[in-house]
Parts: structure tokens; C-alpha cells; sequence
């Protein structure tokens, strides 16, 4: 495969517009990625033996949030000041990070969590839905790609630097360092041109416009009447439960069963983004391809097979498999994204999106809570368990809803 191949979808980054929103986006994301390191430690922190289930509470009402005002953050999208949108959830949530690392009770933490996670469900459907707006079609493809791309890639890379970076701050004081991400982020939303990113608001104007609950439904039923998205958006949901044992337990295997640091944490974590991000761009320099199905199928495969040996893995061993899985993950995960993007008409992307995100999300709102209840109930089988879960799913996923048609 040739390097330009695997660099195609950079050449978005030439539209200026683009790149900007993207940078704040990719410094956005990582901020993100601090907060979660954080939690787990504080978690930990917290109590041993109560730290799954602290932080699979934390993150099943993060997609909580998710579920319940996005599918409304995608129709507002298309109605309302999206650079106002984006800007107001973004500090709002910077404020909220800051009063993290003087958290002193155990509640305290889920209410903080969940505010953050209601303007982030918010700003991220109207971030999507702002690329097809400043981008032009010869390019659309490569930004919908990159941007969904980087999104999952610092989804597993940002925990494995936040987590080396956490050897040497600490728990709480990470949570300074978020806050200030979010800053230099919102610096850069603020410079974005308004009239540029409201073209299809101003289009709309004056025309007769659907409720709000009507524009939400539609976006509901776009998302699964097409076959190709409605697969792509079921093994989201195999790599769901997978990648919820690997936020919610590895912090147990490591600290817990293998008796290991925070820095051996961070430095498995660190593998699984190293997985991730070869996935990443090996994705996108085939994603013009007919094999997204197979990339969809076997990347869940991977995952699942991978994880259900974690428990039995020395750290040299575990720190493979997590490169294998990160792999997995990635190639399960990306494809949904730019399907819609090539698929779905530019008018109706915004909502489209917005129920995206809300479904793909509510598959962790499963997720999670079952990887605190394995965690904690059989902490040394708890990858075994799941890994199995993980591939019954797979195959029940492919039996009844793999396309008919011609290949993805």
C-alpha cells in the first residue's frame, strides 16, 4: 500500500476552514481523553474494590446524556447558530472539568459527569454536521473520514498519554491540564466565521419546517432503513461491549491482578491506541474499497478474540494483545461514520448524525454497566466472560442483519 494512500485523507486539511475546526476538535478530544485517565484513577482512589463499579456508573450516565439530547442537538444543528452551539457547550464544559479535581464525595463525580455530558452531546452531532457545509464534495469524503478517524483514534490514544502524563501530575491535577485543552480549543471555535458554518439555516429560512420531534424521528428512521449503516451500527455494538471491558477492567488487571503501577497503566493503554492508530489510517486508504463489511466483521472478530485471553496475560503479553485490540476496535468502529456521510443527503446529515450518535452511544449504556457487574462479580474471568459475549453477539450480528445486496 502505497504512504500517499495511507496520507489521502489529510489533503482536507488544505481547506483552512476545515483544518482550524478540526484542530479544535482534535485538541477538544484530547482534553476528553484526560478526564477519562483521571476518573479512573480517581476511581481508584476512591476504593479498590469499588473502582469498576464507581466508573462504570460515571461513564453509563455519560452515554445517558448522549442518548437522550442528541438526537435534539442534530435537529437544532440545522435550525439554530451552530458556531453559538458550539462555542457555549464547549466552555460550559471547561467550567465543569475545572471542578473535577476537587471532587470529595462519591456522588459528586456522577453529577459532574453527566452535566459535562449533556452539552457534549450537544457539540459533537453539530460539529459533524458542520463539515459538509465548509468543505467542498472533492473533499468531503477525505474530512468525513479523517474526522471520524481521529474521533476514535484519541478515543484509545488519549488515554495512553493522558495516562503517562498522569505518572507525573497525579490524579487530580491531570484535570488542570484538561481545562486548559479546553481553552486553547475555544480559541479556536471563537474564530471560526459564523456565516460560514450556518449556510443550510439561512437556506432553509422562510420554508415551512417540521416539529422538532418530527425532524428527530426522521433522523431515527434514516439511520435504519439503510442497510448498509444499520450493520455498520450493529457491530458499534459488539465493539461496544468489548471496548467497555477494556475502559472499565484494565485498570483492575493491572493494578489489581498483575499487582503493577499507574505508569503500567498508562503503558497499556498506550498499546491499545498504538493498535488503534494503525487502524485507523489502513482504514481510510481502503475505506474507497468494496470490503468494509469484511473490515467491519473482522475487526470485531479481533476484538473479541482478543480480550477473552487479558486475563490469563503476563504485562509483555497483555501489552501485544492490546495492540491487537485497538486494532479491532478501530476497524469495527470506522466505517459507520463515513457511510452516512456518502449515503445520507447533506440536508438531512445533522439529524442523521445526531441519531447516530445517540444509538452508538446507547450500545455503551449496555456496555458499561455489564463491565462493572463481570468486574466486579468475577474479577479473574471477567475478560473471558465477556470475550465470549462479545462473539456470540458477532455472530448473531452477521446471521441477521449482514446486507444482502452487493458488498459494503
Amino acid at each position: 500500500m502505497k504512504l500517499s494512500k495511507l496520507l489521502e485523507p489529510f489533503q482536507a486539511l488544505r481547506n483552512r476552514l476545515f483544518a482550524k475546526l478540526y484542530l479544535a476538535q482534535t485538541i477538544s478530544l484530547l482534553g476528553d481523553a484526560f478526564t477519562w485517565v483521571g476518573l479512573a484513577l480517581l476511581a481508584y482512589q476512591f476504593g479498590e474494590e469499588r473502582a469498576a463499579v464507581i466508573l462504570a456508573t460515571a461513564l453509563t450516565l455519560r452515554v445517558t446524556a448522549f442518548i437522550v439530547f442528541s438526537p435534539f442537538a442534530g435537529v437544532l444543528a440545522d435550525r439554530i447558530s451552530r458556531k453559538k452551539i458550539l462555542y457555549t457547550t464547549h466552555f460550559i464544559r471547561m467550567v465543569i472539568v475545572g471542578c473535577l479535581p476537587f471532587v470529595t464525595e462519591e456522588w459528586q463525580i456522577y453529577v459532574l459527569i453527566f452535566l459535562m455530558n449533556v452539552f457534549n452531546a450537544f457539540f459533537s452531532p453539530t460539529y459533524r454536521s458542520i463539515i459538509p457545509q465548509i468543505v467542498d464534495k472533492s473533499i468531503y469524503r477525505q474530512a468525513i473520514g479523517l474526522s471520524a478517524a481521529t474521533y476514535q483514534l484519541l478515543g484509545v490514544l488519549g488515554p495512553g498519554l493522558a495516562g503517562i502524563l498522569a505518572i507525573w501530575l497525579g490524579a487530580r491535577e491531570i484535570f488542570f491540564v484538561d481545562a486548559v485543552t479546553f481553552v486553547i480549543a475555544g480559541i479556536l471555535l471563537l474564530s471560526l466565521p459564523k456565516s460560514k458554518l450556518d449556510i443550510v439555516a439561512d437556506e432553509i429560512e422562510g420554508k415551512i419546517k417540521p416539529t422538532t420531534w418530527q425532524d428527530v424521528l426522521k433522523g431515527i428512521r434514516l439511520l435504519f432503513s439503510n442497510q448498509y449503516v444499520r450493520f455498520a451500527l450493529f457491530i458499534e455494538f459488539v465493539s461496544a461491549v468489548a471496548g467497555a471491558l477494556i475502559l472499565v477492567n484494565t485498570i483492575i488487571l493491572v493494578k489489581g491482578g498483575l499487582e503493577l503501577t499507574d505508569k503500567d497503566y498508562g503503558i497499556i493503554m498506550a498499546a491499545f491506541a498504538i493498535g488503534a492508530m494503525v487502524a485507523a489510517f489502513v482504514s481510510g486508504a481502503i475505506d474507497k474499497s468494496k470490503s468494509r463489511r469484511i473490515s467491519l466483521i473482522i475487526g470485531a472478530l479481533i476484538l473479541g478474540v482478543a480480550i477473552s485471553f487479558a486475563n490469563y496475560l503476563d504485562f509483555s503479553m497483555l501489552f501485544i494483545v492490546w495492540i491487537v485490540a485497538g486494532l479491532g476496535q478501530s476497524l469495527a468502529e470506522i466505517p459507520s461514520e463515513t457511510l452516512i456521510g456518502e449515503t445520507v443527503p447533506i440536508e438531512e446529515q445533522g439529524k442523521v448524525y445526531g441519531s447516530h450518535f445517540a444509538f452508538s452511544h446507547l450500545w455503551w449504556a449496555f456496555a458499561y454497566p455489564l463491565a462493572g457487574f463481570l468486574g466486579t462479580t468475577f474479577p479473574n474471568q471477567s475478560f473471558l466472560y465477556g470475550g465470549i459475549i462479545t462473539l456470540i453477539i458477532l455472530v448473531l450480528v452477521v446471521i441477521l442483519l449482514r446486507p444482502k445486496k452487493h458488498s459494503l
